[in-house]
């Protein structure tokens, strides 16, 4: 992978030009405010950027409302917010933005709750390869949003939201069937129906998946 690091802590930002490089992956830029971030997406068309959400100058949302512009200017760029903050209406923005045909990954996972470094490089993976990874809390707060938002919620079951929050954080059928202990099948049949709801038809272009979450979250 070819990625770009925007990250105000120059220890944070330095370690994990390390840690993609032990891997194997190519830092292109490794910057400390926002609108390096955007002039070094605009360069280098990388794969994937991860983001912190508090940068300079004011450290309250330059580095989301950054990554918002990538998503939607550069849709082949994968963005993973990485951060230790839940900004819930800009993240569901974040999410929203370039959720049509060609859209890359998206992700939001929080610095103190990223398990080993094997659990946030194959997150990033998924991002820069088209998926989801979203930690379960911010899942949880956005999903929480949303229902407060939206009547229309009542569609799906509370079983279909369960699946559907861990489809959000990029977990496979297997992996939702043995976290719910359902059958494989059971999960497909909750999968199917939550497509049928949101009105997402088979399709080769769009990862229907990543679709569905961000249908139901936008929604």
């Amino acid at each position: 992978m070819r990625i770009v690091i925007a990250e105000d802590s120059a220890v944070i930002r330095a370690g994990l030009v390390e840690i993609l490089a032990d891997r194997g992956h190519e830092t292109v830029a490794a910057v400390g405010d926002a609108d390096a971030l955007r002039a070094a997406v605009e360069e280098h068309a990388p794969d994937a950027a991860v983001v912190d959400v508090r940068m300079p100058p004011d450290y309250t949302d330059e580095g989301i409302r950054a990554a918002i512009a990538i998503r939607r200017d550069h849709p082949g760029t994968g963005v993973l917010v990485f951060s230790q903050y839940i900004e819930i209406r800009h993240a569901a923005e974040l999410l929203g933005a370039a959720s049509g045909r060609g859209a890359a990954g998206i992700g939001y996972l929080l610095k103190d709750r990223v398990g080993d470094v094997g659990e946030f490089v194959d997150a990033l993976g998924r991002v820069a390869a088209g998926g989801t990874a979203l930690d379960p809390e911010v899942v949880t707060q956005l999903l929480r949003g949303a229902a407060r938002r939206v009547d229309g919620l009542d569609a799906l079951t509370p079983r279909e939201r369960d699946v559907l929050s861990l489809m959000a954080e990029g977990r496979s059928n297997g992996a939702i069937a043995g976290t719910l202990v359902i059958s494989e099948r059971a999960v497909e049949k909750h999968v199917a129906n939550i497509f049928a709801k949101l009105g997402l038809a088979p399709s080769d272009a769009d990862h229907r998946r990543v679709l569905a979450v961000l249908r139901y979250l936008e929604s």
